[in-house]
């Protein structure tokens, strides 16, 4: 397998729990087989920041709930040949998407921020202001899920997948062995 060039990756973790960056972590001894094959450039793991150069995969895990987000995957897609999203928040929306159902309520979004830092029981805010600082990135109007930013070549399915799943699926991709998943590597028990 080292005989192939190492192919260039990143990842980011959007509004989501970083629970796919865990699931990653889990392909345990294996990674040293997978670092074999890639060098890691822009991602959490190796706290960098910014491309250094194009990468030939990105892995996306967390949907886009703010501007931050919408940017940091436009700057994957434009930067990565190929682009996956890792996981129920990326593939639809996730947890942080139960937060659309409100939005679509009776209750704007500015009422949801009073009660979660202005007016609620347990709430200690002596400023009793929501937080509005250029700083804090803009809510966007609901959780949306990667494939309605940008296009996505490959979804790994789960919350989060595991590391055998994960393993399997860049494996395969890195020598040009992906074909789909074998149904017993989404099946969950």
């Amino acid at each position: 397998m080292s005989e192939l060039p190492k192919a260039r990756i990143a990842t980011a973790s959007l509004a989501g729990c970083f629970g796919c960056h865990m699931a990653i972590l889990d392909i345990d001894e294996r990674l040293i087989e997978l670092m074999q094959l890639v060098d890691v450039d822009r991602s959490p793991l190796t706290d960098k920041k910014r491309f250094t150069t194009r990468c030939d995969i990105g892995i996306i895990e967390g949907g886009c709930c703010n501007e931050e987000n919408v940017h940091v995957l436009y700057d994957f897609r434009r930067n990565c040949d190929v682009l996956i999203a890792l996981g129920q928040c990326a593939i639809m929306g996730g947890l942080p998407a139960m937060r659309n159902a409100i939005m679509h309520s009776d209750a704007p979004l500015r009422e949801c921020l009073e009660e979660a830092y202005i007016t609620g029981k347990y709430i200690r805010n002596t400023t009793h202001n929501v937080p509005n600082d250029p700083a804090l990135p803009l809510l966007l109007d609901e959780v949306y899920p990667c494939s309605e930013v940008v296009e996505i070549d490959y979804q790994i399915p789960g919350c989060a997948p595991s590391g055998d799943i994960i393993f399997d699926t860049l494996a395969k991709l890195l020598t040009g062995k992906f074909r789909g998943f074998e149904r017993e590597m989404i099946k969950f028990d």
